[in-house]
């Protein structure tokens, strides 16, 4: 189960970059609201919320992971439970079986993260094929995670359900 705010585009694609690249970390309060309500559903029950870490030395470059920031803000207890094991390429240009090869085992548990029996809420700003979200998921169902589910602030438009 996933929800998002909307298509990435408009508005929506500007107030993400605004964020993510011009480091505006007051709006990742406002996305996070909006995504509470569109997401209702996915949050409904849930038991807490991990936001899809960034390699460290993308967590150095850019000062602060957008995900953690939108994820502090969704109303469900946060656990930073996921660590990148390696460095990958940016997904945005990436064609669709790209992207899954790309994060491919690239995640892993954090150590002493409890998720077993509980049903978790994976945070992302932005979900183009899924693959990162499918990539967070597999590692937190193998932990025991009871079940996982996806909340990001926008979606590609061709992704939306109808």
């Amino acid at each position: 189960m996933g929800r998002a705010i909307g298509p990435n585009d408009g508005a929506l694609r500007e107030i993400l970059h605004a964020l993510k690249y011009g480091k505006r970390r007051s709006v990742a309060k406002l996305l996070a609201e909006r995504m509470a309500i569109a997401g209702a559903d996915v949050l409904s029950g849930a038991d807490l919320a991990v936001p899809v870490p960034l390699h460290f030395s993308r967590l150095y470059a850019r000062g602060f992971n957008q995900a953690a920031e939108i994820a502090r803000h969704v109303g469900i207890p946060v656990v930073n439970g996921l660590r990148r094991r390696r460095a990958t390429v940016t997904q945005t240009d990436l064609p669709e079986p790209a992207r899954f090869d790309n994060v491919r085992g690239a995640f892993a548990l954090r150590w002493r993260t409890r998720v077993a029996g509980r049903i978790v809420v994976v945070i992302d700003d932005v979900s183009t094929t899924g693959a990162t979200l499918d990539a967070c998921a597999r590692v937190l169902l193998a932990a025991g995670a009871k079940e996982v589910r996806g909340l990001t602030a926008a979606r590609a438009a061709s992704r939306l359900p109808v």
